[in-house]
C-alpha cells in the first residue's frame, strides 16, 4: 500500500516528464498526491475502478459527467509483486496521455520498487547496529545472542579489529550513501563488516590483516572516500582482540588523535596522547588553565609551539618551516614565556606546554 510521502516524491519526480496533472490514489480510491492540492483527500471513483479490475481505465469526457471525483484522461492501476498498491492517473485528452501513460506506470513502479529496497537497507542496518552496540556490552554470549548473529550472517568465532572512522564535512554528511558506496565496494572481506555509528562516525570490523595491511586498505578506503564525496574522513584503529569492547575502546581513543591531524592512528602508536582518554576533563581544564589558558587567544603563539614539537626542537628548521626569522622566533618564546611562565627550550616546560595542547578542546582543530 502507498503511503502519502512516498506518492508526494513520486509526483516530484515524474511531473519532471510531463506537464499534464498527474494524481496518485490509494486502493481505496482516495487521492493521496497531486499536482493540484486541491484534490488531495477527494474521492475518485475511476481510479477505484481501475484499482479493482488491475486493468488501464480511460476517462472520457461524457464518463466525467457519470463518476464521482473525475476528469479526463487515463487511470493505471500501479503493481507491486504482482499486487495493485494504488493508481496512477493522467489527467488531458485520453489519446494524447496515453501514448506515454505505460511509460510513467513504469517508472512509478520503479520508484517503489527502490523505496522498499531502501526501507529493507535501512532496516537492516539498523538491526546490524543494534546487535554491535550489544556485542559491545554483554558478558556472555547467550543463545538468543548467538541466533541474532546467525541471522546476520556473522561469525563470533573470528578475532575482530575495530576501526572507528570520523566523517568532516561542512554540507550534510551523506551516511547511508557512503554505507552503500564501501559496501558494494571490494575494501572489506567476506567476514568484515561495516555499520553506521551516529551522525558523523562509522565502524569497520575487520579480521585477519596484518597492521601494514590494514594501514594500507585505511589509506584505500580514506582516498576512495573524499574522492567520491566531499568530506574528509580520519580513523582510529584499535588492536584484534577476542574482546570487542577492548579493541572497540582501542579505535575510541585512537581516532581523537587522528582527527587532529585527518589521519590514520593506531592505538598501539599512542604514547603521551594516551593521557588525554584516561585523565579525566576536570583535571584537563586545570592543567589547561596552569599553562597554556593565557595563549587560546593567540593561534600564532599556539602554532609556533606545536611547529617547534614537529622540527624536533630545531630553532632553523622551525623559523624555515613558519617563514619567519630566528629572531622573530626568539621573541615568539619570550611571548610565551612572559604569558605562561613556561619558556619552550626548557625541555621540562615545553613537555607542559605540549600536554597543555593536548587536552584543549578539539574545536581549537590546531593538530
Amino acid at each position: 500500500m502507498l503511503i502519502p510521502s512516498l506518492a508526494k516524491k513520486i509526483i516530484k519526480e515524474v511531473r519532471r516528464l510531463i506537464d499534464e496533472d498527474i494524481i496518485i490514489v490509494d486502493i481505496s480510491g482516495m487521492i493521496i498526491a497531486s499536482t493540484d492540492s486541491s484534490r488531495i483527500g477527494s474521492f475518485h471513483e475511476g481510479a477505484l475502478l481501475s484499482s479493482r479490475e488491475q486493468k488501464k481505465m480511460i476517462i472520457t469526457k461524457d464518463l466525467e459527467n457519470h463518476l464521482k471525483g473525475v476528469k479526463a484522461g487515463i487511470n493505471l492501476p500501479i503493481l507491486y509483486q504482482h499486487n495493485v498498491v494504488g493508481v496512477i492517473g493522467i489527467t488531458g485528452n485520453p489519446e494524447k496521455v496515453s501514448s506515454y501513460g505505460e511509460l510513467l506506470k513504469k517508472m512509478t513502479e520503479l520508484l517503489i520498487q527502490e523505496s522498499y529496497y531502501a526501507e529493507q537497507m535501512e532496516l537492516e542496518s539498523r538491526a546490524l547496529e543494534t546487535f554491535v552496540f550489544d556485542w559491545l556490552h554483554i558478558n556472555e554470549k547467550t543463545p538468543e545472542f548467538v541466533k541474532r548473529a546467525e541471522h546476520l550472517n556473522i561469525d563470533l568465532n573470528l578475532e575482530r579489529q575495530v576501526v572507528m572512522g570520523f566523517i568532516k564535512s561542512e554540507t550534510e554528511i551523506p551516511l547511508r550513501d557512503i554505507s552503500n558506496h564501501l559496501q558494494q565496494s571490494s575494501f572489506l572481506k567476506e567476514n568484515e563488516i561495516f555499520v553506521r555509528w551516529g551522525n558523523e562516525r562509522f565502524l569497520l570490523l575487520l579480521t585477519d590483516r596484518s597492521k601494514e595491511q590494514t594501514q594500507n586498505i585505511l589509506q584505500l578506503i580514506k582516498r576512495n572516500l573524499e574522492d567520491s564525496f566531499t568530506v574528509k574522513i580520519s580513523f582510529g584503529v584499535g588492536s584484534e582482540e577476542p574482546l570487542l569492547k577492548k579493541s572497540f575502546e582501542e579505535a575510541e581513543r585512537a581516532l581523537k588523535v587522528a582527527k587532529r591531524k585527518n589521519s590514520i592512528q593506531f592505538d598501539d602508536d599512542l604514547t603521551l596522547d594516551m593521557l588525554t582518554h584516561e585523565i579525566s576533563s576536570s583535571v584537563q581544564m586545570e592543567f589547561v588553565n596552569r599553562t597554556i589558558v593565557h595563549l587560546q587567544k593567540d593561534l600564532d603563539l599556539l602554532k609556533t609551539l606545536l611547529e617547534f614539537i614537529q622540527q624536533n626542537q630545531s630553532i632553523k628548521e622551525t623559523a624555515d618551516s613558519l617563514h619567519i626569522h630566528v629572531n622573530t622566533l626568539s621573541y615568539r618564546f619570550n611571548k610565551i614565556e612572559e604569558l605562561t611562565g613556561l619558556h619552550p627550550k626548557n625541555f621540562t616546560d615545553l613537555a607542559a606546554l605540549y600536554l597543555g595542547i593536548l587536552f584543549l578542546d578539539d574545536s581549537t582543530k590546531l593538530m
